[in-house]
């Protein structure tokens, strides 16, 4: 099967009633598919429960596209393969219905040709919905690519080509390859499948051919055993990639052609050596993501998901679990080429719905499906290392709980016995009834004291989730859930790690998702128990919704887990949502033993002598910045992180004295120190010498428009993007972190604006428009090319200062076979 992009040429609106249509139809707007239907509207400050979606209306979205279908398509088969619909999809054919869909996460084809008109043009029509669905910002519409599928009655099912690698020494590899083929006809048929494997080079490495007879409507699958030669084994570190290739012919026609990628590797796991690829031990550095992409939304175009995992990995990580729905082909094709493994996730609920209109309404019905789906888009991908069959269930505490987790594992064991099946448990959750008594003492103790102890309760939460977590009663409640598992994922249950290695001797753990703050504990347990894998933390690269989760909180203020309009992001990552690391990620990376430098992070001016009683997701509320003007004088807490014993610090060149650092210490120190504009400097030492140093320095003078683009070369096409990073600077080229600006962009060339916006939390401005202000003395702008040539990207600021990037759009290589 030979898929075909199908992203252009649509139209988008909002969906009306076709009786309300008669006298005043609903204008559709052009649109490049993948598209986010809600990024462009208007937030809603009083919306209900507007926390959770960023304060985003969900709606109902109907997508159009017409295309013409030759008559030679009668005699072929013709789907149309959809990786994603946010929510509830409905696709019709002509007028007529053709297919549904429940999830938005999983891709589905539908079956057009009884739906077809040959030799005519044909309409393909979408309805997508959202509402009160998801407990984040989930976007809405045709989120993800879509394909049109062109083949011969008789070809390779789509997906239909799995790899396997049984057998690996140093010398060879066997390569299994199970290639199921379909018969569409009314007669039997026999053909010639040729299978070839390619390495990274593009050089045959094996091949093997084999007559094949399928009767009509059955399939027969087709197992071939290759044998390659000095393997170059696929790692987080060395992501060696190889392609089987499928060629179907009929006779001497080539009558289809298929192929995947795959890695050869081998995956180990026990309780006493811990996780194992390639017979080396991995601990998994893990960042939980979530699906969007910042200021595009939810629009999961391939070089935006690409572009996260490249930083991601910069970063420190090895690892990510994708939150809480299956990641999308694009970020997966990201993780295999450039090391990155993956715990990929199928549900956020189940059979209890933890929002109005969530996927519980459909769970019953369609969690087979989903599961198929999923299993069908990983099971090649060698970054897949594992499979999460939910994220923090309630009902798991309980016998039907687990006989539900012990249905979906068996499921993903049937499809696929290579990886391994987890699972997020929230262990809090199966004993809500001591939650609730805790909480509602806590709600009384905040209602007594002017609503601070609300704030008391959240910065205590890994204390309180811990104590409460360790009980024997939850060790009894989780005991089943986790016997269904090969890896116990705990969630924010750092207090059983050691705990169940007594108990349960055989257990593997990960942190499937853990309080950024504790990095530096958190690590300890994994490097020095063998039975816990790794840890992910909340989260990598912050995300629209659950607004304001991470922000910073004292003791004065009334609060909650969430924060009130304005605030648009959850303001928990390493980095924002335009990708610009945080201080969090620093101290990540030297908690990892990936950094001997040490980092500085100033905390800002109103947080200065104040009770912080923030949540363990919030990060101090700080910047790397020596830049502070009008606080000339003022107090200011510094942080410097190390993993060197000691650290001294300067300021233009006068010590301030040493600090003790490193691993006893947190990893970190603080020094407070008067506001002088200049030179800070940190300098780490162990055992008397100096292991590293680091600087801020006081941006001055002009300030200057710097533009600068990720990459000088882009393909021209729907998948790919330009990411233009904007910064104010000094002469110096550092970053004016005090002054914000409004910046307008244009483009010029074969190219358009597909976002602008900033790292802001509160942002408050859409990020469709063509000016937005910067923040920290940034922005970022998103421009998605439209052909090939040149674009020119102009950026001017408010002041009327000016500055220019170019890009080139190449032309794209040809459509690539089904996989």
């Amino acid at each position: 099967m030979i898929r075909q992009p199908f992203s252009e040429g649509w139209t988008f609106r909002v969906k009306a009633n076709e009786f309300a249509e008669l006298g005043r139809p609903v204008v559709a707007e052009p649109v490049t598919l993948p598209h986010d239907a809600v990024i462009g509207t208007p937030r809603e400050a009083e919306l209900d429960d507007g926390t959770a979606t960023g304060f985003f209306r969900g709606g109902t979205w109907e997508y159009t596209k017409k295309f013409f279908v030759p008559d030679d398509y009668a005699g072929k088969n013709v789907l149309i393969e959809f990786e994603g619909v946010y929510r509830s999809a409905s696709v019709y054919l002509n007028d007529d219905l053709a297919g549904r869909w429940a999830s938005g996460y999983t891709g589905f084809s539908i079956v057009a040709d009884d739906f077809l008109r040959y030799g005519e043009e044909n309409v393909l029509r979408v309805e997508a919905r959202a509402h009160r669905d998801s407990r984040w910002y989930s976007g809405g519409g045709i989120h993800r690519p879509v394909h049109l599928v062109v083949a011969d009655p008789v070809h390779v099912a789509l997906d239909g080509i799995r790899v396997t690698t049984p057998d690996i020494d140093a010398h060879h590899a066997v390569v299994h390859v199970a290639t199921t083929m379909e018969n569409r006809t009314t007669r039997l048929r026999t053909v010639m499948v040729e299978t070839t494997v390619f390495d990274g080079g593009n050089s045959v490495v094996a091949v093997d051919r084999a007559p094949v007879s399928v009767l009509p409507g059955e399939d027969a699958v087709l197992r071939q055993r290759l044998l390659v030669s000095r393997p170059a084994l696929w790692s987080p570190d060395t992501p060696h990639l190889y392609r089987a290739s499928v060629t179907v012919r009929a006779g001497e026609e080539v009558i289809d052609e298929a192929d995947t990628v795959f890695g050869i590797r081998t995956l180990h796991l026990d309780a006493e050596r811990g996780f194992r690829i390639n017979g080396e031990a991995v601990d998994l550095r893990g960042a939980c993501v979530h699906h969007d992409n910042g200021v595009i939304g939810a629009a999961a175009i391939a070089r935006a998901d690409e572009r996260r995992v490249e930083l991601l990995k910069r970063a420190g990580f090895n690892a990510l679990r994708s939150a809480h729905n299956p990641m999308s082909r694009a970020m997966l094709d990201a993780c295999d080429r450039l090391g990155m493994l993956v715990m990929d996730e199928a549900f956020d609920m189940w059979t209890r719905s933890k929002s109005d209109f969530d996927y519980a309404l459909d769970f019953a019905e369609w969690w087979e499906r989903d599961i198929d789906a999923m299993v069908r888009k990983d099971r090649n991908h060698p970054s897949v290392f594992a499979y999460s069959i939910g994220n923090e269930i309630p009902e798991v505490g309980g016998p039907h709980g687990a006989m539900w987790a012990r249905r979906l594992a068996e499921r993903v064991r049937s499809l696929d016995d290579t990886r391994y099946v987890t699972s997020g448990v929230n262990a809090l959750l199966t004993v809500m009834d001591e939650l609730r008594k805790r909480a509602e003492s806590e709600a009384a103790s905040a209602a007594a004291d002017d609503g601070t102890g609300i704030n008391t309760f959240m910065a205590n939460a890994g204390e309180m989730m811990n104590e409460l977590g360790a009980s024997p009663l939850v060790t009894e409640r989780t005991a089943e859930v986790f016997a269904t598992l090969d890896i116990a994922g705990m969630n924010y249950l750092d207090g059983r790690y050691e705990l169940d290695h007594r108990l349960f001797p055989h257990r593997v753990i990960v942190g499937s998702e853990t309080f950024p703050t504790h990095i530096d504990r958190l690590w300890h347990l994994v490097t020095t128990n063998p039975h816990v894998i790794g840890d992910f933390t909340w989260t990598g690269w912050d995300y629209l919704g659950e607004v304001g989760v991470g922000r910073p909180q004292y003791a004065e203020q009334s609060g909650g887990f969430m924060g009130e309009y304005p605030w648009l992001t959850a303001w928990v990552g390493d980095h924002d949502i335009t990708g610009v690391r945080r201080p969090a990620s620093y101290y990540r990376e030297i908690v990892y033993g990936l950094r001997s430098t040490p980092y500085i992070a100033v905390q800002r001016p109103e947080s200065h002598g104040r009770e912080v009683m923030s949540s363990p997701w919030a990060w101090s509320d700080s910047l790397s910045t020596w830049t502070w003007p009008g606080h000339e004088g003022q107090p200011l807490v510094v942080e410097v992180y190390s993993d060197a014993d000691e650290v001294e610090l300067f300021v233009n060149g006068d010590s301030l004295g040493r600090k003790a650092a490193g691993a006893r210490h947190r990893y970190r120190t603080e020094f407070e120190v008067p506001f002088t504009p200049g030179t800070l400097t940190a300098v780490s030492h162990r055992d008397g010498a100096e292991t590293g140093r680091s600087e801020l320095v006081t941006a001055t003078g002009d300030i200057a428009l710097a533009v600068t683009v990720d990459r000088p070369v882009v393909a021209a096409g729907p998948d790919d993007l330009t990411f233009v990073d904007i910064a104010l600077v000094d002469a110096d080229g550092v970053v004016c972190t005090a002054t914000d600006r409004r910046v307008e962009v244009s483009v010029d060339g074969p190219g358009v604006l597909q976002g602008l916006g900033s790292g802001d939390p509160r942002n408050t401005e859409p990020f469709t428009d063509n000016t937005h202000p910067t923040f920290g003395g940034r922005a970022l702008a998103v421009v998605r090319p439209t052909g090939t040539g040149e674009i020119r990207v102009k950026v001017t600021a408010d002041t009327g200062q000016c500055a220019e990037a170019l890009v080139t759009a190449e032309k794209t290589s040809r459509p690539s076979a089904a996989r």
